[in-house]
């Protein structure tokens, strides 16, 4: 089915773009707010449809061309052909509309969304994968020569085993995609298999890449087997070709799925850790640890949270989802204690790591699951906290954590949150005796209809 000359006029919370065909909302991917098109549905539902873009008959006064050659198939940067002003405007409105459709929440101060100074290679991390069957772009697809099938790269959307081979990524600092496209020619050039996510063998998974606005850089591989020599060489060629590296490892995972956090990184060269700094503070980042991606945009969120919290001098503190201590540390010195919890051993050590380089010693963190260790006898232990912080996973925080939140009677949240919706599910289970007070919300991610929101509560 061919709709002619659609025209999009919003985005929808996963980013793409929204028309309406008589009483018929349309998604179309890759349209912008403003164009007019010709849309061709491929999936129908009662009172919606998906339809990709066929034609743009007359593009939207906020579109504009991407920077990125693989734009349009790398599910990263969805937003790239659309105005950075009117990215930002958009990610404000889906703040709002989440606190109002699924809070019921309306009333608030709000300020204006804070954007990025560096629209491109604002990133500390990034991770690729490795498969030996890899996506053919429409263009390969025409090539009568055979064409090589091993890619180092990100997932495609929707398609778990199949990986756009990447040759340059624009947000990070371009050092790393020397790193990845060495790494990857060396592995090619010595026949080191690349992984089947499908049958599970193969040597070369995943390659994660961080760091620092302080200089330094990690370069973790993960691999499929216990090929110990070729591990050997190609960890060796990587220290040799690239010097300014400062934590060289690896990991062995012969599981299943891709996670590596009950496994045991090697250091090979260099640091187990990485070193960044935030205003006058030191923080140490390991393979494990959590950390804000866009570190000039979380120093902008701390300091916001900071002055949200109104924090005195007598003030008993919980920093829950604490990671590696960011918020916790950068609060400390405005406070009586700070209390951080969370539930990845190895971003705790690195918080207890962090507070003592810093020469921070009203700090205490604790590990494991948050709704068995945030619990009466915790708080009797620790005190009643007068302010607590949450920075949950995307997920948003359980329900048995809300409740023994709310019995803390602490007099602030201050909420951040990476996703709205889940943000906003979670205040409308604390509005009984919380009310909003305000909301800041920040541009970490450009390009992407991801936005990252403080809220303010207050107990009645």
């Amino acid at each position: 089915m061919l709709i002619e000359n659609l025209h999009i006029h919003d985005i929808a919370d996963d980013g793409m773009a929204v028309g309406r065909y008589n009483d018929w909302v349309v998604f179309v991917k890759g349209a912008v707010p403003g164009d007019i098109i010709h849309a061709r549905v491929f999936k129908k539902k009662k009172k919606y449809g998906f339809a990709s873009l066929e034609e743009i008959v007359t593009p939207s006064e906020k579109r504009i061309t991407p920077v990125c050659t693989h734009f349009g198939i790398c599910g990263g940067c969805k937003w790239q052909s659309l105005d950075y002003e009117a990215q930002l405007a958009f990610k404000q409105n889906m703040v709002t509309n989440a606190f109002k459709h699924l809070a019921g929440i309306q009333y608030y101060e709000t300020e204006p969304i804070i954007g990025c100074d560096n629209i491109y290679h604002y990133r500390n991390k990034l991770e690729y994968t490795f498969s030996n069957k890899r996506w053919f772009t429409a263009d390969e697809m025409h090539l009568t020569e055979p064409l090589a099938a091993n890619g180092l790269g990100f997932h495609v959307p929707g398609r778990f085993d199949k990986v756009l081979d990447i040759q340059t990524c624009h947000l990070m600092d371009n050092r790393h995609n020397d790193l990845r496209n060495i790494i990857k020619s060396f592995c090619l050039a010595n026949d080191y298999s690349f992984y089947d996510i499908k049958s599970q063998v193969g040597l070369m998974r995943t390659l994660l890449i961080r760091t620092t606005q302080a200089g330094d850089w990690m370069v973790v591989l993960v691999f499929g087997n216990h090929d110990l020599e070729k591990i050997a060489s190609l960890m060796q060629a990587i220290k040799n070709e690239f010097s300014f590296i400062t934590s060289l490892q690896y990991i062995i995972n012969t599981k299943k799925n891709d996670t590596y956090f009950d496994l045991d990184p090697v250091c090979y060269h260099g640091n187990t850790h990485i070193m960044e700094r935030m205003d006058d503070l030191t923080f140490r980042i390991s393979v494990k640890s959590f950390f804000q991606t866009n570190t000039a945009q979380a120093i902008q969120l701390y300091r916001k949270t900071a002055a949200l919290a109104n924090l005195q001098c007598d003030h008993i503190i919980y920093d829950l989802y604490t990671g590696t201590g960011t918020i916790a540390n950068y609060i400390a010195r405005s406070c009586k204690k700070v209390v951080g919890i969370d539930y990845v051993k190895d971003a705790i050590e690195d918080a207890r790591q962090n507070s003592m380089l810093n020469n921070i010693n009203n700090t205490a963190f604790y590990a494991g699951d948050m709704k068995r260790i945030l619990n009466d006898d915790f708080i009797c232990t620790h005190g009643q906290p007068d302010v607590v912080f949450a920075d949950p996973p995307r997920a948003g925080m359980d329900k048995e954590v809300i409740q023994q939140l709310i019995h803390t009677g602490a007099k602030r949240i201050v909420y951040v949150s990476c996703n709205a919706a889940t943000q906003a599910r979670d205040v409308a289970l604390l509005s009984e005796h919380y009310s909003v007070q305000s909301m800041q919300a920040f541009d970490m991610f450009p390009h992407t209809h991801h936005v990252e929101n403080i809220a303010l509560l207050v107990h009645k």
